[in-house]
């Protein structure tokens, strides 16, 4: 990639922001605001000398009022059908059904990023997003990144493209125009790589402050909560993870599982793996963590006691597992997660 200076353009960028029903408000309104920022905040528009690197539009299959996910309506700027060029297309958040994402329904969309995309558009998802861009057929074995609560739901929908939820951005492509970001606010890290890339680092940092945007530098992997999959149909590899789900503390909990199971260790330990897709050691490890990660959240307790309380004798080693799962420290962990003093309700 080219260094921020290098890619500072001369013109505004046309900048589509893709609205459908299905898309949160938050989401869609906050990037718009933030990239339309150097247009209309003076503060914003001094670090370019009152250059806007972008022009932003909301977009859709037509130019009306449309009501969004959360029954907010808002208004589409502009149809598709008169866009015959854009430089980068965004699609925000969407907000899933119970019944999974439905292909199809929005075939003139799907088309028109397709041919944004061969007419040299960056292709861009804010965390769900990626179910209508993948339709496209752009991300076929392609790396991206998608809402970890929505990861199983897309890998089912779209096996062919190969999802990392605990990765903040990820940008892939030929040219480097296909980028997607993963959950809910990491389109704080989209809208500030753009901003980079096109307006340089300048320009992001003092967005950053001013909107008081944050970089999600140490990944998603210490906001997601371990669930065990539970629906594969092996009733005896079930009846261990009920029992687990309360002992996981116990010492030798391996060997205490698959007696519950009433199977041999080696034949147990395969099929606990088939059926949930991570080892029984690594699933106790991750019961453990979590329950860590509840009591630092909620409680004073020291780390080398909840340390002891999870099941971990070697508080030196509860500390490295911590650390390489999350990626933070319990100390850090603590900080960023629990609720601060002055956010809590006065005991008086």
């Amino acid at each position: 990639m080219q260094s921020g200076a290098d890619q500072v353009v001369s013109r505004p960028l046309h900048v589509s922001l893709v609205a459908i029903p299905e898309a949160v408000v938050s989401t869609l309104s906050g990037i718009f605001d933030v990239m339309n920022a150097f247009a209309v905040l003076p503060a914003a528009s001094d670090v370019l000398g009152g250059r806007a690197p972008f022009k932003v539009e909301i977009v859709g299959t037509s130019a009306e009022p449309l009501e969004l996910a959360s029954r907010l309506p808002i208004t589409v700027q502009r149809s598709i059908s008169s866009l015959d060029h854009t430089d980068i297309v965004i699609v925000p958040s969407v907000l899933l059904p119970s019944r999974g994402w439905q292909k199809g329904r929005y075939p003139e969309l799907v088309e028109w990023v397709g041919a944004m995309h061969s007419r040299g558009a960056l292709i861009c998802s804010a965390c769900s997003g990626l179910f209508l861009l993948a339709e496209t057929g752009l991300f076929d074995g392609m790396d991206a990144t998608v809402h970890f609560g929505y990861a199983e739901a897309f890998r089912t929908s779209f096996p062919q493209v190969p999802v990392h939820p605990e990765r903040v951005l990820v940008v892939c492509g030929r040219r480097e125009e296909l980028i997607s970001s993963g959950a809910s606010m990491t389109w704080h890290d989209l809208v500030l790589y753009l901003i980079a890339r096109h307006a340089g680092a300048s320009a992001a940092q003092a967005i950053a402050r001013f909107f008081a945007l944050q970089w999600h530098q140490d990944g998603l992997a210490p906001y997601i909560v371990f669930e065990g999959r539970r629906d594969h149909g092996d009733t005896a590899i079930q009846t261990a993870q009920e029992w687990l789900s309360s002992h996981f503390s116990v010492a030798n909990p391996i060997e205490e599982m698959f007696r519950h199971a009433g199977l041999t260790e080696r034949t147990f330990k395969r099929r606990f793996t088939q059926a949930t897709g991570v080892s029984p050691i690594a699933y106790v490890q991750r019961l453990r963590v979590e329950d860590a990660k509840r009591r630092l959240e909620r409680t004073d307790a020291p780390v080398d006691e909840i340390s002891w309380e999870v099941g971990y004798e070697e508080p030196a080693f509860f500390r490295r597992l911590f650390k390489r799962m999350t990626g933070l420290t319990p100390g850090s962990y603590r900080r960023r997660f629990r609720v601060p003093d002055y956010a809590r309700p006065s005991k008086s």
